[in-house]
């Protein structure tokens, strides 16, 4: 099993730029063995243009968190800190091993009934995009 995640377009650049390392996401998936994560495009996009490896997972007060990984964020402390306004905990995703799709996959052709998730949603048997 493995999970598809909605982030935003201009972050989708900085993860594929080498800027962005780690993804942020104010909650966890619950399945314990997700290894690979699925890149949706946000709007305007609407596509999945990648994948990529699960590294560590950091669980940490978010101004904890920020100084832990503000070099590899990709993102503004302004930008982090609106998204985590209010939050006790934060967590971050370490990109490894990833993949950008020469032809992004529409999930309207490739999952049933497909509805573009908040912030997550678990997929199985995703192609690679190869």
């Amino acid at each position: 099993m493995d999970v598809l995640l909605s982030i935003k377009p201009r972050y989708v650049k900085s993860i594929i730029d080498g800027e962005k390392r780690y993804e942020f996401r104010k909650s966890i998936f619950k399945h314990p063995d997700i290894s690979r994560v699925y890149i949706y495009a946000s709007s305007p996009v609407k596509m999945i243009v990648g994948s990529f490896e699960i590294g560590d997972i950091l669980v940490d007060r978010p101004a904890d968190l920020w100084e832990n990984v503000k070099d590899y964020a990709g993102i503004d402390n302004r930008d982090f800190f609106d998204y985590f306004a209010g939050k006790s905990r934060a967590f971050a995703i370490e990109i490894q091993d990833l993949q950008e799709f020469p032809d992004p996959i529409d999930p309207r052709e490739t999952i049933p009934g497909f509805v573009p998730p908040q912030s997550y949603c678990y997929v199985d048997g995703l192609p690679t995009g190869e």
